[in-house]
C-alpha cells in the first residue's frame, strides 16, 4: 500500500472504490503455467506471453534461470479435443512441440531452427518416448487426432519413429477417444485409457494394457473401468506395478494393479484428480522408492501427501497452498508442481521431501500481486441449502480495500460467479479476476453448484439430465443465502459466467427474478444448435446433461434460453470471441438480437481474433472495463476507473 495506508478509510459507495488492481495490471500480470514436466533432467513448462497476444511459449529452467526455449513466433498449443494440453515432449535432446497455427509437430534441436515434421491436418498430444537399444529414444507414442476428413475426425494412438517423418503408424484405433499412453519402464507394455460416446472421460473410461512389439500392440486387455467408472492417469513404477486413479469408490482415489489384483492404496473420501478436460494432467508422482506424492482435494481445497505405496500410510504435507497441479519428480527427494495460494500469485515450486518439515521453494512466479496482503479478499467456504433438499457449496469473498469503507446503512452489490465446464470447480486460490471486483467494493460468491468437481462422483452427477436446472437453482440459492445473512444488497445482484457458466447466466436470468443484471461470456443460448455445431469431444456431452437427440428434443427446447425470452427483464451484457470453435458466435448473436427485439437492455461486444476465452491483453482489459461500466450504469454508481464508453441499448436514462 502507499504511505497513506494508515489514514482513515474513505467512505464511498460500494463499487466506486479506487482499486490498486487495474484492468491493465490484471491483463499484463495474467501469467499462467501449464504442462510442467521433468525431461532429460531439466524442468520444462508452457507459459503464456501477454505481449504476444497470449501465445504460449515453452520455457526451460537451466541453472536456476527460466527462459523461453522456443522461437519468438512459436505458440505451443495443441487443439486435440480443442482444449489441448500436453503439447510437447523432449526426446534425445530434441524438443517436439505442437504449433498452434497449423497443428503440426515441430522439431527443435539445440542451436537449430524449428522444423515441421508431421503433415497438415493431423493434431498431436500427450506423447511419450519409446526407448530403443541402449535406452536411446527410438520413437514417440502419441494421441493423434486426424482431421483429413473434417466430417469424420478420428482419434488414435500412433507411433512416430525418430527422427519423425510422416503422420505416424497407428497402434490403436476403434474407440472414439484415447489418452494417457504410458510405457512400462522396460518399454514392453503400454497402458492407456479409451472411451466412447456418449461418455465423457469423467463418466466412464477403460484402462487397457497391451504388449508393445515392433509390429504394434498385441492383445490389449481391460484392467479397470467401464461405462460407470472413470479411470485416469496410469503410471508404471520401477517394479512394474501399474498405478491409476479411479472413482469406483465414489471418489477419484489411487489404485495399484499387482499380481494379486487391484486395490486402493490410501482410500479417502477425497478427490485425487479432476475431470480430463485437458491432456497431461499429473495428479500424483511416483518417487521410485516405494513412495508417491499425491494431490488430494477435500471440500474444494487441495493438499499434498507422501504415501507409502505398500503400507498404505501417508504423511500430509503442511504447505501454504490451496491448489496443486502438474506434479513431476526431480529426484527421489524433490518434486516440482504448479501451486496456487490464497494470497500469492501462481507459482512453480520445488518441494524438498527429505527434510523433517518439507519446504517449498519458488522457481517461477506469475509476478507480484498489485494487492497488499491486507487488500486481498479471502474466500470463505460456505455450504447452503438449495432446492429439493440439496446442499451446495461456494466460496464467498467480501469487499476488501483498506482505503475504503462502504456508505453506512448500505450493503455491497453481489456478483455470483458461475464457472465453466460445467464440471469445473471454483477454489479459494488467488484469482485476480475476483479481486478486481472485491477491491472495488463488490462482494463475490464463486459457486460450486451441483455438477461441479471436487466433491465426489455423486455430486458431479447431480447435473445429469438437469443441466439448466440444478446449476441455476444452486446459484440462486447462494444469493438468497447471502442476502438473508445481510452480506449482499438484494437490489444489486448480478450473475456472471463464461461458456457453460454463460449458459447458466442466461437460464437464471430467464427463469428467476433474483438478479438485477447479468454478464454472459460466450454462453449458450440454443441447446439444439450447440449439439449440432460443437466439436467431436463435446458432441455427445449433452446426452448425459440433458438427454439424447432426437428423443429429448422437447427438453432441449425447454432448456434453451432462446425459448424463454419473456423471462428476460433485466439488463444483459454479452461478450464473445469471433473465432470461438466451441461456442460459436451465433449463440451470442441470436440471444442479443432476440433481446433487442423485445427491448430488453443489452450490450454486445464482439472480439475479432479471440477464441474460447480472451487471451489478448487489450481484449481482457476491454472486457473488464465493459463489465464494470455496465454494472455502474445499471446499479447507479460511478466507477473510479477511467472507462471507455459502453452503450447499453434500451437502458432507461435517469
Amino acid at each position: 500500500m502507499t504511505a497513506n495506508s494508515d489514514a482513515a478509510p474513505i467512505t464511498a459507495p460500494y463499487g466506486s472504490w479506487a482499486s490498486p488492481l487495474s484492468a491493465e495490471a490484471l491483463a499484463a500480470g495474467g501469467i499462467y503455467f501449464g504442462d510442467l514436466r521433468n525431461a532429460d533432467g531439466e524442468l520444462y513448462w508452457t507459459e503464456n506471453v501477454p505481449a504476444a497476444a497470449g501465445a504460449m511459449a515453452l520455457f526451460g529452467l537451466k541453472k536456476g534461470v527460466a527462459a523461453p526455449v522456443t522461437p519468438a513466433d512459436a505458440n505451443v498449443r495443441t487443439r486435440v479435443h480443442e482444449y489441448g494440453g500436453a503439447p510437447f515432449i523432449v526426446a534425445g535432446g530434441t524438443i517436439y512441440y505442437s504449433q498452434f497455427s497449423d497443428q503440426r509437430l515441430y522439431a527443435l534441436k539445440p542451436g537449430g531452427s524449428a522444423v515441421p515434421v508431421t503433415p497438415p491436418n493431423y493434431r498431436y498430444a500427450d506423447c511419450v518416448v519409446q526407448p530403443g537399444a541402449g535406452g536411446a529414444a527410438a520413437a514417440l507414442i502419441c494421441v493423434r487426432e486426424d482431421h483429413t476428413d473434417p466430417k469424420n475426425v478420428r482419434n488414435t494412438l500412433v507411433r512416430l519413429s525418430l527422427p519423425v517423418a510422416g503422420a505416424g503408424e497407428v497402434l490403436f484405433e476403434g474407440t472414439d477417444f484415447v489418452a494417457y499412453p504410458r510405457l512400462r519402464p522396460d518399454g514392453r507394455r503400454l497402458a492407456f485409457i479409451a472411451w466412447n460416446h456418449p461418455n465423457m472421460p469423467w463418466d466412464g473410461t477403460e484402462l487397457r494394457v497391451a504388449e508393445l512389439t515392433p509390429q504394434g500392440l498385441k492383445a490389449p486387455k481391460l484392467v479397470a473401468g467401464g461405462a460407470a467408472e472413470s479411470v485416469l492417469e496410469p503410471q508404471w513404477d520401477r517394479d512394474g506395478t501399474l498405478y491409476f486413479i479411479s472413482d469406483r469408490s465414489g471418489f477419484w482415489n489411487l489404485y495399484a494393479q499387482r499380481d494379486e489384483g487391484v486395490h486402493a492404496v490410501w482410500p479417502r473420501a477425497a478427490e485425487f484428480a479432476g475431470p480430463l478436460w485437458t491432456f497431461g494432467q499429473s495428479n500424483y508422482v511416483l518417487l521410485g522408492d516405494g513412495r508417491a506424492v499425491v494431490r488430494f482435494g477435500e471440500q474444494g481445497i487441495d493438499r499434498l501427501a507422501v504415501v507409502d505405496l505398500k503400507a498404505g500410510t501417508a504423511r500430509v504435507l503442511d504447505l501454504p497452498y490451496v491448489e496443486f497441479s502438474h506434479l513431476t519428480a526431480i529426484d527421489a527427494g524433490h518434486i516440482a508442481a504448479i501451486a496456487e495460494a490464497s494470497t500469492a500469485t501462481l507459482s512453480i515450486i520445488r518441494i524438498d521431501l527429505a527434510t523433517p518439515t518439507p519446504t517449498a521453494t519458488t522457481l517461477r512466479s506469475a509476478g507480484q500481486s498489485p494487492l497488499a496482503p491486507e487488500a486481498v479478499s479471502l474466500g470463505q467456504p460456505i455450504d447452503f441449502p438449495s432446492a429439493q433438499g440439496r446442499t451446495a457449496h461456494a466460496f464467498y469473498y467480501p469487499p476488501a480495500n483498506p482505503r475504503y469503507r462502504g456508505t453506512p446503512g448500505t450493503l455491497p452489490p453481489l456478483l455470483a460467479f458461475v464457472h465453466g465446464g460445467p464440471t469445473g470447480q471454483a477454489s479459494p486460490a488467488l484469482r485476480q479476476g475476483v479481486q478486481f471486483w472485491t477491491s472495488r467494493g463488490f462482494a463475490v460468491v464463486d459457486v460450486n453448484y451441483g455438477g461441479s468437481s471436487g466433491y465426489g462422483r455423486a455430486y458431479r452427477q447431480e447435473l445429469n439430465g438437469k443441466w439448466g436446472v440444478v446449476d441455476a437453482e444452486d446459484v440462486i440459492a447462494a444469493v438468497h443465502f447471502l442476502v438473508a445473512s445481510k452480506r449482499a444488497d438484494p437490489k444489486r445482484t448480478a450473475i456472471s459466467g463464461g461458456s457453460a457458466g454463460g449458459y447458466t447466466v442466461l437460464v437464471a436470468l430467464s427463469t428467476s427474478d433474483v438478479f438485477r443484471a447479468g454478464a454472459d461470456r460466450f454462453g449458450i443460448s440454443d441447446m439444439t444448435a450447440l449439439a449440432r455445431d460443437t466439436h467431436k469431444f463435446e458432441s455427445r456431452y449433452l446426452d448425459s446433461l440433458i438427454g439424447p437427440l432426437p428423443q429429448a428434443q422437447a427438453i432441449y427446447d425447454s432448456r434453451s434460453p432462446l425459448n424463454h425470452l419473456d423471462g428476460f427483464k433485466v439488463p444483459v451484457i454479452v461478450l464473445q470471441g469471433a473465432d470461438d470453435p466451441i461456442v460459436p458466435p451465433n449463440q451470442s448473436e441470436r440471444i442479443v438480437e432476440a433481446l433487442r427485439a423485445r427491448h430488453v437492455p443489452v450490450a454486445y461486444v464482439l472480439y475479432p481474433g479471440e477464441g474460447h476465452g480472451f487471451r489478448k491483453p487489450e481484449n481482457i482489459v476491454n472486457s473488464l472495463h465493459a463489465e464494470l461500466s455496465f454494472y455502474g450504469q445499471v446499479f447507479g454508481f460511478k466507477p473510479a476507473d477511467q472507462l471507455p464508453p459502453l452503450k447499453i441499448e434500451g437502458l432507461p436514462r435517469t
